[in-house]
């Protein structure tokens, strides 16, 4: 058996931007999780054709929460533009159970409270991202 999740793709223009970002979407509890990776980006924008250091954001959500990830993502982004794709996926059920923990409301909050306390976060023996 699987559990459901979301995966979402977007870039931001630098590791600082990326990483508030990232921040924000989980403070939100809208991601379990966003791995960032630098990327070297080539595209058309403007009638030419652009050559630029990135870093990809690959968003982890409950399809419950991909609208509001989406308009958060457009609402706090640094491009006019946005790269915004997504698919839906499946996950082993452990994996699927601590994202749906991650993306809830802790006890007493609202979706969008505070992030879990430290020994809560994968790094301490949960998941890997």
């Amino acid at each position: 058996m699987t559990a459901p999740l979301i995966l979402a793709l977007t870039t931001e223009a630098s590791l600082e931007r990326a990483e508030a970002l990232a921040r924000a979407l989980l403070e939100r509890r809208l991601a379990a999780c966003v791995a960032l990776t630098p990327i070297r980006s080539l595209y058309h924008w403007q009638g030419r054709i652009e050559d630029g250091q990135e870093v990809q954001l690959l968003i982890k959500t409950q399809p419950e929460r991909l609208e509001q990830l989406g308009k958060a993502v457009r609402e706090l982004h640094s491009y006019d533009t946005p790269e915004w794709i997504h698919w839906a996926a499946e996950a082993a059920p452990n994996y699927g159970d601590w994202l749906r923990q991650s993306c809830a409301a802790g006890p007493g909050l609202s979706p969008g409270g505070p992030p879990p306390a430290p020994g809560e976060t994968p790094g301490d023996g949960g998941p890997a991202g």
